[in-house]
């Protein structure tokens, strides 16, 4: 899950050594590896704390203050403006790989098999730390930190770990990709104690790679079918050699940028997300794209190729499994507050349907002695439409209408009975 340098593909980007799946951009704001951006500042210790407003120091570089919420762990209201100011980040830096990265790489140290938080790891905003950006797969991300910082300062409210899922989620989305079913309240690490050991993010060339990509995977309790979805990030960004120690330092799909110039690209429109991945890897045809050990197990093994075959074909099926699979992996590990989670997506619920108007029935209006004859149906009929009814709509409310209507059928059927 971690892409290289700039773009590892998502196996890749979660791991830490070299690039199988990093999809969290590189030092670039164009890459998305789980792994890769070379820091040029590092992090200086982080000390949070939820109870009170603390300084947070970054290497020289000043993170601005946190607060916590008197209610949720994160204030729904600012989480909304900050997708904003995120959206309009990406307009002008084209970001989206290392946002990418960023959020995958917070969440994708997870392990189902320990209980305790935050020891199992997980989206719970430990990757601001010096120490696990130091961690081999996060080559790069201070970058993306440096990149959200501004927007943390002015949303005291919002989380860290909210924060880059936040982030993540709206550049797959500005990008072209799927509505990711996103939710929030996420809570975050207190200091750099509580980070995960390194070791937990992919690597893009193990020796056996499939049977590496499931292990990363599966001990975050996600399927064959996640792995193939989540590696089709890797439509964005790129991977620089001298970060991940993969790709090509230049091709004629990235000399130009946009962003730094420079890196191999899995796909031709790197900025763009769709199943274009997918289709590259298929066909190979073209040098200048990126194909990893990783990417090409996707074909190779055969539970992962019925994934790959589908989504290659069949880029809708490629967009629902992705928004599934990238909303579970935001969630792997994370405490939220409240318990279940809320969204920011919430619209008020349609108003009920009205109901439909009842069918005009000449039958209803026989005396119940003797059933009237068509001619008699019809000509009542008539006259019900002439005071503007018809059989799909009912006479608006008129009690002086209704009464007089109601004598004319009486003595209509007084004549005809007494006939």
């Amino acid at each position: 899950m971690a892409m290289a340098a700039n773009h590892l593909p998502p196996t890749a980007a979660l791991s830490g050594g070299t690039a199988t799946h990093r999809l969290i951009a590189t030092a670039r704001p164009s890459s998305i590896s789980f792994r890769s951006l070379s820091s040029s500042a590092s992090l200086k210790t982080i000390r949070l704390s939820h109870q009170k407003r603390s300084r947070i120091h970054v290497s020289g570089a000043d993170f601005g203050t946190v607060a916590t919420p008197k209610c949720f762990a994160s204030d729904p209201e600012q989480l909304r403006s900050a997708k904003k100011d995120i959206v309009d980040l990406l307009k002008t830096t084209f970001c989206h790989p290392i946002l990418v990265r960023l959020g995958w790489h917070d969440a994708g140290t997870y392990n189902k098999n320990i209980e305790e938080w935050p020891n199992r790891g997980g989206a719970n905003g430990s990757l601001r730390f010096d120490v696990e950006q130091k961690h081999a797969a996060n080559a790069g991300l201070v970058n993306a930190l440096k990149l959200l910082q501004p927007i943390k300062d002015k949303y005291a409210s919002v989380t860290y770990a909210d924060l880059f899922q936040l982030a993540s989620a709206t550049a797959v989305e500005e990008a072209g990709g799927p509505k990711i079913p996103m939710k929030y309240g996420r809570v975050d690490v207190t200091g750099p104690e509580q980070c995960p050991e390194e070791g937990r993010l992919p690597d893009a060339g193990p020796p056996s790679p499939a049977a590496h990509l499931r292990d990363v995977f599966y001990r975050m309790g996600l399927s064959d079918k996640d792995i193939v979805a989540l590696s089709g990030a890797h439509t964005l960004g790129r991977s620089r050699p001298e970060r991940s120690g993969w790709g090509k330092p230049e091709t004629k799909y990235t000399k130009e940028g946009p962003g730094a110039p420079g890196g191999q690209s899995w796909t031709v429109k790197w900025l763009r997300f769709d199943n274009s991945y997918f289709k590259d890897i298929k066909e190979r045809r073209d040098e200048d794209l990126l194909v990893l050990p990783t990417d090409a197990a996707l074909f190779e093994d055969p539970s992962f190729k019925v994934f790959a075959e589908k989504y290659a074909e069949d880029e809708k099926a490629f967009f629902d499994d992705y928004a599934v699979a990238h909303a579970k992996l935001s969630n792997l590990g994370s405490k939220f507050d409240p318990p279940e989670g809320f969204s920011i997506n919430d619209e008020p619920p349609p108003p009920p349907a009205a109901a439909a108007p009842e069918k005009f029935e000449a039958a209803k209006y026989s005396s119940g002695k003797r059933e009237l004859s068509d001619s008699m149906k019809q000509k009542i009929r008539a006259e019900y439409e002439g005071f503007g009814g018809s059989p799909d709509k009912p006479l608006q409310s008129n009690y002086f209408l209704n009464i007089m209507i109601v004598i004319a059928v009486l003595a209509l059927l007084t004549s005809l009975l007494g006939s």
